[in-house]
C-alpha cells in the first residue's frame, strides 16, 4: 500500500520523505541538471551523473552552481567510492535505464550508500491524463513496468527498510506547439515531430483545455529504501 503525500512538486515530496540539507547526494539520470540545482539551494551537496553525452557536456558548459557538480556516467557505474554517499536519487530516470542494466544501476546505488544512505527512486505511474496524450508517441509502458519489476527484484533486498509512496502532479503545456517542441528537442530522448503530431494525440491534448493552459494528470510513484545490508 502506498501512502499518499497529495499534490507536490518532486523535491516537496522528497523533503517530506526525507531532510537532504547537509547532505551529500548523486542524483542519477539528472538530465539539464534542474533538480540537481534545487538540491544545492536546499543545502545538499550533489554529483550529478548523465549518460547522454550531449546532454552532459551542455551540463558542464552551462554556468557553474555552487555545491553541484555534474560528470559523464551511467547509474550503473556511479564516480563515487563505496559508502561515500549519503542518498542516491532516480527522478524519472530508472525507466530510461536500459533494461539489462537496472538491476546493476540499483545495486550500484547501494555500494555508493553509507551504513545509514538511502535510495530515493520517483518514477511517474502508467495512470493519468498526461502517459494517455504521450502514449501514441512515447509509449513507455514496458519501460516503466520494467522498471518498477526491478525496484522490486532488486532494490528491497538490497535495504533493511523499504517503503512506497504516490503523489500527484499537473504537468502543464502552454500549446501544442510548445508540447511538441518540448518532447522532440531533447537530446536524451528525442521524438520525431511527425510522430507527436497525430490526430489521437492532438485530441488527447484538446482534452486537458483549461482556461490556464493544457493541464494534465500524471501520478508519480516514489520507492524509498534505507540502510544497504
Amino acid at each position: 500500500m502506498r501512502i499518499e503525500l497529495g499534490e507536490l512538486s518532486d523535491l516537496d515530496a522528497l523533503e517530506k520523505i526525507v531532510p537532504i540539507s547537509g547532505l551529500k547526494l548523486i542524483e542519477a539520470g539528472c538530465a539539464a541538471g534542474d533538480a540537481a540545482r534545487v538540491l544545492a539551494e536546499r543545502g545538499a551537496e550533489v554529483l550529478a551523473v548523465e549518460p547522454d553525452t550531449i546532454q552532459a557536456e551542455k551540463n558542464r558548459s552551462a554556468p557553474t552552481t555552487e555545491h553541484v557538480a555534474f560528470l559523464e556516467a551511467g547509474a550503473e557505474e556511479l564516480p563515487a567510492e563505496d559508502n561515500s554517499v549519503d542518498g542516491v536519487l532516480f527522478f524519472r530516470s530508472l525507466h530510461h535505464v536500459p533494461r539489462e542494466l537496472m538491476d546493476a544501476a540499483l545495486a550500484e546505488a547501494a555500494r555508493v550508500l553509507k551504513p545509514e544512505g538511502f535510495l530515493y527512486v520517483a518514477e511517474p505511474g502508467i495512470e493519468g491524463s498526461h502517459f494517455k496524450m504521450m502514449r501514441p508517441f512515447n509509449d513507455e509502458l514496458e519501460a516503466r513496468t520494467l522498471a518498477q519489476q526491478a525496484l522490486d527484484r532488486s532494490a528491497a533486498p538490497l535495504f533493511e527498510e523499504t517503503a512506497q509512496y504516490v503523489y500527484l502532479q499537473r504537468p502543464k503545456h502552454e500549446n501544442f506547439d510548445a508540447m511538441v517542441n518540448k518532447f522532440s528537442t531533447m537530446s536524451y530522448n528525442p521524438i520525431a515531430c511527425e510522430l507527436i503530431d497525430q490526430a489521437e494525440v492532438r485530441a488527447n491534448f484538446e482534452a486537458a483545455k483549461t482556461a490556464d493552459g493544457y493541464v494534465f494528470e500524471q501520478p508519480m510513484l516514489v520507492n524509498f529504501y534505507r540502510r544497504a545490508k
